[in-house]
């Protein structure tokens, strides 16, 4: 779990490579999603199955605009790795003070636009009925940290790129203990209710930027920035523009989703189908940490090789990656088969005395969401494949198929089934949309990337 050195991404073997830097990811990835699941949680049974309803309604607008950071940090940790591994270091740090520059702009802007619209924008992602009033109070607080949030993304991702996973790993650790803290204090502690929520959220960015902050200027990282570098470069935004315009789009898909899950399950089922969805995707941010924990490892590895023309260990690379990833997903899919209604059951409040609606709530929750996880998580072992597919596209650069083959999953499929199938078949179409999107995407990258490495990596 030690940190390497950049050049040692093209000579050190390659699956001791990979888990240097996917153990700390995932770890990383790890506590990370542990954090949004324990906080869905206590928000749960601290608050009700509403608040975490309300929660998800949220997540779209402040996901997105973290997004951005992080689309600016894959896509400028890109350029970095290759830079890096063509012995280039101006160009790294070109692109690393461009990638601050642009981070600061558009999420400052994009907050500015998305507190002048909260009334509108809170109903559009779902948040109505009972809902709206607690996804307000969320919203508006959780808004004013989202650039933190955004640059904690984007440095996190220069900190992999550089070949230190176990301090991008400690960045993602100290916001999700301190989130879960605040949530202690702040909710079950002072009774703050979703005020709490929000605070102990926004507080835990903080943590995450003075962290990142300290990595950059305390000499542990190799990107000394001088203020020359700090320029708007546009060869240089240009390129971190269409490779993170890949990561974008996906998370931009990713908040559509939410927008249409919300509305059409609550269109099905009221609020309560909301809550069901919103505990699934819990776990599908927290579950297959180890599989994304792999990926982000995989990133650095194949860029830095690419970069330096060393194609056999770009092949080997994608193999080992695969074979590792598959292994993980595989063990993920077994527990969440075997223990849906024990997950489920985690989510739901029981405090004495709860009133007649909140009853009724939990128990269509307990009854509905076990069938649903098993439909939503049926094709998991195969998704490995899919997902570093996609993502060896990016790190060696080459925009156009990174984007199409990241899109595929949840774009090109995912979304078109979700509109057409529930009106045949209710929410059970809603649910099986998952599985069918994962292996039409899984056969498409499958395809491409094998042409890839016939073609290019000899």
């Amino acid at each position: 779990m030690a940190n390497v050195s950049s050049d040692q991404l093209g000579s050190d073997a390659i699956s001791k490579l990979l888990v240097k830097q996917a153990v700390p990811a995932s770890i990383g990835i790890l506590v990370m999603s542990l954090n949004v699941l324990v906080d869905s949680i206590f928000v749960g049974n601290w608050i009700g199955s509403i608040a975490i309803a309300a929660i998800n309604v949220v997540l779209p607008v402040s996901f997105f605009i973290g997004a951005l950071g992080m689309a600016i940090g894959i896509g400028g940790a890109s350029m970095i790795s290759r830079a890096l591994g063509a012995n280039n270091r101006e160009k790294a740090l070109r692109t690393f003070g461009n990638q601050i520059c642009i981070t600061l702009m558009v999420t400052v802007i994009m907050v500015t636009v998305g507190l002048s619209y909260v009334d509108e924008l809170i109903p559009a992602f779902g948040g109505k009925g009972s809902i709206f009033e607690m996804a307000k109070i969320y919203y508006v607080i959780v808004l004013y940290g989202v650039p933190l949030l955004a640059l904690n993304m984007m440095g996190n991702a220069v900190i992999r790129a550089e070949g230190k996973p176990k301090f991008a790993m400690i960045a993602m650790i100290i916001p999700s203990i301190g989130n879960l803290l605040m949530d202690f204090i702040f909710i079950n502690v002072l009774d703050y209710g979703m005020q709490g929520a929000a605070w102990a959220t926004t507080i835990s960015y903080f943590l995450c930027f003075s962290y990142i902050l300290y990595f950059f200027l305390s000499g542990h990282s190799e990107l000394k920035l001088s203020i020359r570098h700090l320029g708007f470069n546009i060869v240089v935004l240009r390129e971190i523009s269409s490779l993170g315009f890949v990561t974008l789009s996906r998370q931009a898909v990713v908040s559509v989703i939410y927008l249409l899950m919300n509305n059409i399950l609550f269109d099905l089922g009221g609020e309560a189908m909301v809550a069901v969805y919103a505990i699934i995707g819990r776990m599908l941010m927290f579950a297959l940490f180890p599989v994304f924990g792999v990926t982000q490892g995989f990133l650095p590895i194949a860029g830095y090789n690419y970069g330096a023309a060393k194609y056999g260990r770009v092949k080997e690379s994608i193999y080992t990656a695969i074979k590792y990833a598959a292994i993980l997903a595989t063990v993920v899919f077994t527990g969440l088969m075997i223990f849906p209604e024990e997950i489920a059951g985690l989510f739901l409040s029981h405090k004495p005395n709860m009133s007649d609606v909140e009853l009724a709530t939990n128990a269509f929750v307990l009854e509905n969401t076990p069938s649903a996880m098993r439909w939503v998580f049926a094709a998991t072992p195969i998704i490995a494949l899919q997902l570093i597919g996609a993502a060896y596209f990016q790190a060696i650069g080459k925009a156009v198929p990174a984007l199409l083959l990241t899109l595929c999953r949840q774009g090109f499929f995912f979304i078109p089934l979700i509109l057409i199938l529930p009106n045949y078949l209710g929410e059970l179409g809603v649910w099986i949309s998952f599985p069918i999107a994962d292996v039409l995407a899984t056969i498409v990258t499958g395809y491409f990337l094998k042409k890839e490495i016939e073609k290019n990596l000899v």
